[in-house]
């Protein structure tokens, strides 16, 4: 099931007080960026962190599950607990690598 409008616009709302936030859909599914940096794999109205050593002690009690076939495990946010969430994405932030420019091709 892909993701709704609605939850990804409230995705979006609750990660807005840490700066820019952009969603790109991929596959019928969304990619959340913070600052530039992807944060957050949405998928069927669930959002996915990765699971790094960062944000163990704040998930300790969070659901796990893979966003899509093949995926790594991540921990699942609670939306519901905003201020939990902009803690998590703030832990993780410093962690995560800004993605790789496409070089176009000489010539082109």
């Amino acid at each position: 099931m892909a993701c709704t409008i609605e939850f990804i616009e409230g995705l979006c709302d609750v990660l807005r007080p840490m700066g820019e936030v952009v969603s790109r859909k991929m596959m019928g599914e969304y990619v959340i960026y913070v600052n530039g940096k992807s944060v957050i794999t949405a998928c069927g109205n669930v959002a996915y962190v990765k699971k790094l050593p960062c944000i163990a002690g704040l998930m300790e009690s969070a659901g796990t599950g893979c966003p899509y076939e093949g995926a790594k495990e991540a921990y699942i946010l609670d939306l519901a607990d905003r201020e939990r969430v902009c803690e998590v994405i703030g832990c993780l932030w410093p962690e995560l690598s800004f993605p790789k420019s496409k070089k176009k091709p000489a010539g082109r």
